[in-house]
């Protein structure tokens, strides 16, 4: 066994721990999947390797080996992309209301993304008393309540006064999340054209801020959470396909994963 088998051995066993450890701890979604699919290829390549480098030594093969890896390179571009556009536009201070973007719980309870979401909403709020805070997100599979109540609970134990949150309990996607809150808004008085900052986790902040203006939202800032090492892969993997998606079809109520938003 050379250096290059022993470590797609090594890969392929990690791989297979975490997608079972994945299974048992999260609901599925998207970077699940998509870890699992990286798991069967480490597999398939450890137990059929000799076979795939024959193959792709000539001809059909080495196309396709070409383009395998010229994708690689364009993933990983776009990946750093992710990675720094989070970043790019913080708060100033000078907002009119908070905008928190769901991200599942387990029953009743935010999960390890959703908590850090608000965690660094109310560190903002304590810096901004003034702000009103919108909690965002309907109820998806295997949850009891919807998301928008439960942020809303977790805030308010948290010390932030139930009036200056407002509940949006409807939404299935992230665009979704950001309409129904800027209708929400209209209602208390703060119009499209008033500064928002809306709050996610860093991977996610791209997309955030660009639904944010396509549903009317003209001044916009984000603020990045922060995220466990164990929901790094997934998530930012994801995020790369979701930006993808995002620039061909622009609209989360377009396109051929219509039927999937609010799962995956």
């Amino acid at each position: 066994m050379n250096v290059k088998q022993l470590i797609v051995w090594i890969l392929a066993v990690f791989f297979l721990g975490d997608s079972i450890l994945r299974t048992l701890r999260s609901n599925f979604n998207f970077g699940m999947l998509l870890m699992y699919l990286i798991t069967a290829g480490l597999w398939i390549y450890a137990l059929f390797h000799r076979q795939i480098d024959v193959f792709c030594a000539t001809g059909l093969g080495r196309g396709l080996k070409i383009l395998f890896f010229c994708g690689m390179g364009l993933f990983a571009v776009l990946l750093a992309f992710v990675t720094i556009s989070g970043y790019t536009d913080p708060p100033d201070g000078n907002e009119k209301a908070i905008v928190v973007l769901g991200a599942g719980l387990r029953k009743d309870v935010p999960s390890d993304l959703l908590k850090r979401r608000l965690e660094k909403a109310y560190e903002y709020y304590q810096e901004h008393p003034d702000l009103l805070v919108v909690v965002t997100g309907g109820q998806g599979n295997g949850e009891t309540i919807p998301e928008g109540v439960a942020m809303a609970r977790y805030l308010i134990d948290k010390g932030i006064p139930q009036e200056q949150i407002i509940i949006e309990d409807k939404s299935t996607s992230t665009e979704e999340n950001l309409l129904f809150a800027a209708q929400l808004l209209e209602q208390r008085g703060i119009s499209q054209s008033e500064p928002i900052v809306v709050v996610s986790n860093a991977f996610h902040c791209y997309r955030a801020r660009q639904y944010a203006q396509m549903v009317g939202f003209s001044d916009v800032d984000t603020l990045a959470a922060s995220i466990s090492f164990s929901s790094v892969m997934p998530c930012y993997f994801r995020e790369v396909f979701a930006v993808l998606y995002y620039w061909v079809f622009k609209s989360s109520r377009s396109g051929w994963m219509l039927p999937f938003v609010g799962i995956f």
